[in-house]
């Protein structure tokens, strides 16, 4: 990661607030899985972008988090503060979207853990023939590669790309996206040709990614709200392991989130409490799904069509 959070106390918050209140020129609320979190900024490309990912929310409703992003000269580039009591996040001189996207859904994420007990997830969800299946893994490891991968199939739906929320009901896993639409690299269609004219259509920013609706390309009925979660699939790749697919205990998937710290790096509040929540909560879901663990050093065809066996689709 190229940034770091400082947690700070309410009392910096008001600082940092009245200091950056004259860069403020746009104001929005969006609903993040129920959560009212504000974005306050100058930057008109970030609210545009904002707006696009987002589901618009009531802007007479109290705001559940905040977050600013804006400039400043005196502080290093990729700088994040953050009050968890008031759950406000200052972002200040980040200049990649995808950062501010990440940083705004574990802002509701963090709400939503304290006091709801839903849990994030940063890895796709589909829908596979009514039975949810996850991917996580490492940057590189092939989330976004083999999620579009399966989206080629009309059996396949999808509920996110990058990060869902989860909550136990009863023996399930009930798993929820939040995001209106989805941010692609340039490079999707050079993978996956199917979507060729998506890219083509699509306003890239100058990190190589766009905000685009998947729905001109899958269909509406496509996108789903919600799902059961039934398989969870770790991602990895590595090269010096000759092995692909590996079942998984749930004591040794757990091992691997943890270590890993839950494959999330953009988590705002790691604390040991934090820590023992998401434990517990990633514990109880690995008991109730199935895991495997796919080293992805092959072709992208070649490891889809063990995914694809792994949900019960045909090659």
């Amino acid at each position: 990661m190229a940034y770091s959070v400082k947690l700070i106390t309410i009392g910096r918050k008001g600082e940092l607030t009245r200091r950056y209140g004259n860069q403020v020129l746009y104001e929005v609320k969006s609903d993040i899985y129920g959560c009212s979190i504000k974005l306050l900024t100058g930057q008109r490309p970030v609210l545009e972008r904002w707006e696009e990912s987002f589901y618009f929310a009531s802007q007479s409703i109290r705001s559940h988090g905040r977050l600013y992003v804006v400039e400043e000269p005196l502080e290093e580039k990729n700088t994040v503060y953050y009050d968890p009591q008031s759950k406000t996040a200052f972002l200040i001189n980040i200049d990649y979207y995808g950062w501010i996207k990440s940083l705004a859904l574990s802002l509701a994420g963090d709400v939503l853990e304290d006091e709801h007990d839903i849990y994030s997830v940063h890895g796709a969800c589909l829908d596979v023939l009514g039975k949810g299946v996850c991917l996580v893994g490492g940057s590189g490891s092939g989330k976004t590669t083999h999620t579009y991968g399966l989206l080629r199939n009309p059996e396949v739906r999808v509920v996110s790309d990058d990060w869902f929320y989860a909550r136990i009901y009863g023996d399930s896993i009930l798993a929820y996206g939040s995001e209106k639409n989805f941010y692609i690299r340039a490079d999707l269609a050079t993978i996956w040709k199917e979507f060729s004219g998506l890219v083509k259509s699509a306003e890239f920013d100058n990190d190589g990614r766009a905000v685009v609706d998947l729905r001109q390309v899958v269909g509406k009925g496509r996108i789903l709200p919600l799902t059961t979660l039934d398989t969870l699939i770790i991602l990895k790749r590595d090269r010096n392991d000759g092995g692909v697919l590996t079942s998984l205990e749930a004591g040794d998937a757990l091992k691997i989130l943890v270590d890993n710290d839950f494959f999330n790096p953009h988590l705002l509040v790691k604390n040991e409490f934090k820590r023992s929540l998401r434990r517990a909560f990633f514990e109880a879901m690995l008991s109730r799904t199935m895991i495997y663990q796919i080293n992805t050093t092959g072709t992208p065809e070649e490891t889809q069509k063990i995914i694809m066996e792994i949900a019960g689709l045909r090659p």
